[in-house]
């Protein structure tokens, strides 16, 4: 594990993940709410050419959070952190919901960071006038169950309903297993704070940037999957925004799609970014 600094205090945790030679070209991987970085070991398996660098944001995994008030722009100055600190230059990178927003809020902070990227069903929606209501994923967020007895109770649980369990097997175990922290008395505790997971959901729409996504020049691939309503409606109008944006959708897949299918996604992934 590498360890980086960020802004407002935060020391992030970044994992080189996979069989990938250390001097092969990097792949920034930056993983959705909720999660850490790990979750991307079962992709990079499927890219050993790669030098595949999967950061854990801010408040998650084994990175700390913030010492002041949660934006979604800190994730962004994550992005960019990370990039300096490990001197990439102009990065190729993969981004799964938040982590595809952090991707593009990083290239708008500043251009030419990005050289391309994957993004699957990116939180960039257009602005909403009038007052927001509730968020239901931050309330849901706020009452999930932070303590089980053992990784096994955890992993047991969360495969046998919705939505983790739509998890490839190994990919929900990294999950749990490095998402969760052993405890004296041997159950194990999630590492996130729920009340920040809360947070990340409830501030989600207040970036803006959907209004400046006429200033990513990259070549962007927005892939989506079949849900009816939330992130996968937003990802047409998301690329049709985007200079150089292309659109995927894959109907068969939910909001998780990398994540229950890392070896398509893998795939989608290299015909993308090497394309000539």
């Amino acid at each position: 594990m590498i360890s980086v600094d960020s802004t407002d205090g935060v020391r992030l945790a970044v994992h080189e993940l996979g069989p990938s030679d250390p001097d092969a070209r990097p792949l920034l991987l930056c993983h959705a709410t909720g999660f850490h970085g790990r979750v991307w070991r079962a992709l990079a398996e499927e890219l050993p050419e790669r030098r595949c660098l999967a950061l854990d944001f801010r408040g998650y995994g084994d990175s700390t959070e913030q010492a002041g008030e949660l934006t979604w722009d800190g994730f962004g100055e994550d992005v960019l952190a990370v990039v300096d600190a490990l001197e990439l230059g102009s990065v190729q990178a993969v981004g799964h919901s938040k982590g595809g927003a952090a991707i593009i809020l990083a290239e708008q902070a500043r251009p030419g960071t990005i050289e391309a990227a994957v993004c699957f069903e990116p939180i960039v929606f257009p602005p909403v006038e009038g007052e927001r209501g509730p968020n239901h994923l931050a309330e849901i967020t706020k009452k999930r169950r932070e303590v089980f007895g053992s990784f096994d109770e955890a992993i047991a649980n969360f495969s046998a309903k919705p939505p983790l369990g739509s998890l490839r097997p190994d990919v929900l175990e990294d999950y749990v297993r490095h998402g969760f922290v052993r405890q004296a008395d041997g159950s194990v505790r999630l590492k996130a704070r729920r009340e920040h997971e809360s947070k990340t959901y409830e501030t989600g729409g207040g970036h803006d940037a959907y209004a400046h996504l006429g200033e990513v020049t990259c070549p962007v691939l927005v892939v989506h999957g079949g849900d009816p309503e939330g992130p996968s409606q937003m990802a047409p109008l998301i690329a049709d925004t985007l200079p150089h944006g292309e659109l995927r959708a894959f109907p068969h897949l939910g909001h998780f799609g990398p994540l229950e299918d890392p070896a398509w996604f893998a795939a989608l992934v290299r015909e993308f970014l090497d394309a000539p």
